[in-house]
């Protein structure tokens, strides 16, 4: 498949802005009653996610420093907002970065 100037053109014409989370570890990570601290974060993106706010969530598998992705659709100061109260940031288990960040027509997983 060739792809076009006119084909992304209208592609960046038609995207829309969401919100980019990179969770990272945080030096509380292995505090006590951690796990249950993450299963409490993860229930809140369950719900954020219901909610029609949180659009994709990717937990990491791996060990390393980097936890979890997901993106919002939401702005970057309602994110920041919502994130203030999640358990994992607020107790320092986990840190976050955001960044405005765009989705095309027909994005998706699965």
């Amino acid at each position: 498949m060739t792809i076009s100037d006119e084909f992304m053109q209208g592609m960046l014409a038609a995207a829309k802005p969401y919100c980019l989370v990179i969770f990272k570890a945080a030096g509380m990570r292995s505090r006590d009653g951690a796990k249950a601290i993450i299963w409490e974060h993860a229930r809140r993106n369950f719900e954020l996610r219901a909610e029609g706010r949180l659009a994709i969530v990717c937990p990491v598998t791996d060990d390393g420093d980097i936890r979890g992705v997901a993106v919002f659709s939401a702005s970057v100061d309602e994110v920041t907002r919502i994130m203030e109260d999640d358990p994992a940031v607020k107790s320092g288990i986990l840190e976050c970065e955001i960044r405005p960040c765009l989705g095309f027509p027909g994005d998706r997983l699965s």
